[in-house]
């Protein structure tokens, strides 16, 4: 027989350094013995031979074999026939081959993005285009609610982005995916499949007439205001029975010389040549773990998608900086931390947006001698010895003024007496007050005179007497 051996060094186009060291691929051999074909392979052990991306079925075009199993070959040829591929890649273990029994060959099949818009491979662009979006409308996540219809959804648009593009579908019709990505396209990278569709279906009543679909919406969208905050500090009884301020705040206002267009009166926008129009720009960025997109808002045009001359008086904001004064009532019962929200006095919108609001945070002075616990006031009343044994009747100080509190007889240090509704309104709640809780502190002398010892001492005699008389 003749031995004819075969060395193919199988080394991909397309394959990094690390890709070959993971795939252990050295070489291949194919011998011929008469007409039959045994393939062996010098590779590692547990070896996988990583596929390309072409069209349909593809197996090895990388390595530079064949991309449909039968490219380079022929069926009157004996190298590399149809026969001799197909015992290529249907190998067995066998026991001259035991040590590679961990080795697989790994096939993927690629989509085919002519069958996934349904089209034939001479279809033209308007039947592409017609194509993707009758399916587009029908797996739309926003109108498609079931499983998978989202997935579908951007396969389906990447199809399109490479089908409608001539220099794309040229590289796909003559290489498949592994020529997109030889040319620098990675499987990622495609732009947004929600941008794509706003771009086709803009300006037709909304999902291409499907109407109030919810969604991404335009571009040209309006913008709401921003909210503005105001710290504005009150003495403790404005904060207790509540007070009427007028406060000054400096916020953006709708531009009164191109009512909040932010165009030139008299000018037309145009279409912004960045994004075109979207609004948005996409980056990708090749990294080791696979290609990254960011989208970003267009830094040209603002996201607005248009570009027009400015305005003279607001640069093409459509809002200029003013101070104003507003009155603002401020409710009983507020404490530190309370916010109160102004509606519609925050920043103006843009492009029609509704403007933001005023919230005003409120700052509470401490007063020297009152303390507040929520919504009882807390006051401490120091009485002597002998008011806390025979009672009196003394002023306190309270939020509504001084007020007359009646000691009683025996009053025992540490004693709280409770002067009812005398404390904090409730917030929103004005007819409801508080208490105001008295803490008795019972003064002891720490001298006395020669009189008052001697009372003392009797009173003390006395006690005992007393005392002793209950023992008997």
């Amino acid at each position: 027989m003749l031995l004819q051996v075969l060395m193919v060094y199988a080394l991909p186009l397309f394959v990094e350094e690390e890709e070959k060291r993971q795939a252990g691929l050295y070489w291949m051999a194919l011998i011929s013995c008469s007409n039959t074909w045994v393939a062996q392979w010098g590779v590692k052990q547990k070896t996988i031979l990583w596929p390309s991306v072409a069209n349909k079925l593809t197996i090895a075009s990388r390595y530079g074999i064949s991309g449909k199993i039968n490219y380079g070959a022929s069926k009157s040829s004996s190298l590399l026939s149809h026969d001799s591929l197909h015992a290529l890649f249907t190998i067995r273990p066998t026991q001259n081959v035991r040590h590679h029994r961990g080795a697989r060959l790994v096939v993927r099949a690629d989509s085919d993005y002519y069958s996934v818009l349904g089209v034939s491979r001479n279809a033209s662009k308007s039947e592409i285009k017609s194509a993707y979006r009758k399916l587009a409308r029908n797996y739309h996540p926003d109108v498609n609610k079931e499983a998978g219809a989202e997935q579908k959804f951007k396969d389906i648009s990447n199809a399109y982005e490479v089908l409608s593009d001539d220099e794309k579908r040229s590289l796909y019709d003559r290489y498949g995916e592994a020529g997109l990505k030889g040319a620098g396209m990675g499987m990622g990278d495609f732009s947004s499949p929600f941008d794509l569709f706003e771009s086709l279906f803009e300006g037709m009543g909304g999902m291409g007439g499907m109407g109030g679909m919810g969604g991404r919406g335009s571009r040209r969208r309006a913008v709401d205001g921003d909210d503005q905050i105001y710290n504005l500090v009150l003495n403790f009884k404005e904060a207790v029975f509540g007070v009427e301020k007028e406060i000054e705040v400096t916020r953006l206002e709708t531009c009164g010389t191109c009512s909040g267009s932010g165009a030139k009166p008299g000018t037309k926008p145009t279409k912004c040549s960045t994004c075109g129009g979207q609004g948005q720009v996409v980056s990708s960025a090749r990294t080791p773990l696979g290609v990254f997109q960011q989208v970003m808002t267009c830094s040209t045009c603002g996201g607005t998608g248009e570009m027009s001359t400015p305005c003279n008086t607001c640069g093409g904001d459509g809002r200029v900086r003013r101070t104003k004064r507003i009155s603002l009532k401020v409710p009983p019962g507020v404490d530190s931390g309370s916010r109160l929200r102004v509606r519609s006095e925050g920043d103006a919108g843009r492009r029609g947006g509704a403007p933001g609001d005023l919230f005003v945070v409120i700052e509470v002075l401490p007063d020297p001698v009152l303390k507040r616990d929520d919504t009882n006031i807390l006051y401490t009343c120091k009485v002597s010895y002998v008011d806390a044994i025979l009672g009196t009747t003394t002023k306190v100080p309270t939020v509504d003024g001084m007020v007359d509190l009646k000691i009683p007889s025996g009053t025992q240090p540490g004693t709280t007496l409770v002067m009812a509704k005398k404390g904090v309104p409730l917030l929103n709640k004005s007819n409801m007050r508080g208490d105001q809780l008295v803490r008795v502190q019972v003064e002891i002398p720490k001298r006395l005179s020669s009189e008052e010892r001697k009372l003392v001492q009797e009173l003390a005699d006395l006690n005992k007497t007393k005392t002793a008389n209950s023992r008997r």
